[in-house]
């Protein structure tokens, strides 16, 4: 018999607990180019996702397929570096899964980074944005088909999807280092193909001030089981129109590599305020009794 959702990510969440001590409740979703900020993770364990039963595998440039194990600032954490994307030929539930895997894990918070294009046109190429929400235009969603309540209730809210608290806490974190972070709307679009300019005139008159072709799925898989999420994005491109100028994901990895450090350096500063931040409000749980 085939086993259900909810059985999968209960086995490849045990996969990774077997093999590591430590007991996240903070995950990090890296985007394309964004990779090396694992690399901050201190008494790390790394598992590619070709060894994570159900686990989809990362087919795109700039996604090293691996879940990293350990510390960030004396914080447990658990990395993605690398995500699957449904242009990649996977469903939306199988790009939803490792979200699935990490609520299994025990993880309360996710931070979910992605690389996109600016809409908005005082946004810059290599400019962090928080996303203050989203608008799924994929025409899919990870959750259609039978609820399993074992996961989270069949209709829930998305009014704060991206959690207003978070986003509070990362401004006051980007101001400590000397900047100031603005927040945007995200959209989803199906890709692989970039976006056309009539495509994005369209979205900015929708609301939208970045593109890209991933994320939604994932928050609201998190979403779904309870999961406070805080999203990141990094303006890798100006979108399609703005600029007298081609697109290519060659320029979207090279703005993620340059400004994978600052990134890094913002989540490494910004976890351990999120833990004395949740035990203040009672969040924390007993993680020796996991």
């Amino acid at each position: 018999m085939k086993k259900g959702l909810f059985e999968r990510a209960t086995e490849a969440s045990e996969f990774v607990r077997e093999r590591s001590s430590t007991h996240p409740k903070i995950a990090i979703v890296l985007g394309s180019g964004l990779g090396a900020v694992a690399e901050q993770v201190e008494d790390s364990l790394a598992i590619p996702y070709a060894e994570i039963p159900h686990f989809p595998h990362s087919t795109v440039e700039g996604h090293s397929g691996r879940l990293v194990m350990g510390t960030l600032r004396g914080v447990a954490v658990v990395v993605m570096q690398g995500r699957v994307h449904g242009y990649e030929g996977y469903s939306p539930e199988h790009v939803a899964f490792p979200l699935r895997v990490l609520g299994r894990l025990g993880i309360d918070i996710v931070i979910v980074t992605n690389a996109a294009g600016a809409i908005r046109l005082d946004l810059e190429q290599g400019q962090l944005v928080l996303i203050s929400d989203h608008i799924n235009f994929t025409g899919s969603n990870p959750l259609t088909g039978p609820n399993d309540d074992r996961f989270g209730q069949r209709f829930f809210d998305m009014t704060d999807a991206y959690s207003g608290r978070l986003r509070t806490l990362t401004k006051s974190a980007a101001k400590i280092a000397g900047s100031d972070m603005t927040e945007g709307v995200y959209i989803c679009v199906p890709g692989p193909s970039f976006e056309t300019p009539a495509e994005i005139r369209a979205f900015r008159a929708m609301g939208a001030d970045l593109v890209g072709m991933s994320t939604v799925h994932e928050v609201m898989a998190a979403r779904h089981m309870g999961i406070e999420v805080l999203g990141i994005s990094c303006v890798t491109n100006m979108a399609a129109g703005i600029l007298k100028q081609e697109i290519n994901h060659r320029e979207v990895m090279e703005t993620g590599l340059r400004i994978q450090q600052g990134l890094g350096n913002l989540i490494a500063s910004l976890v351990p305020q999120i833990r004395v931040q949740d035990r203040v409000e009672g969040r924390v749980h007993d993680e020796a009794s996991h």
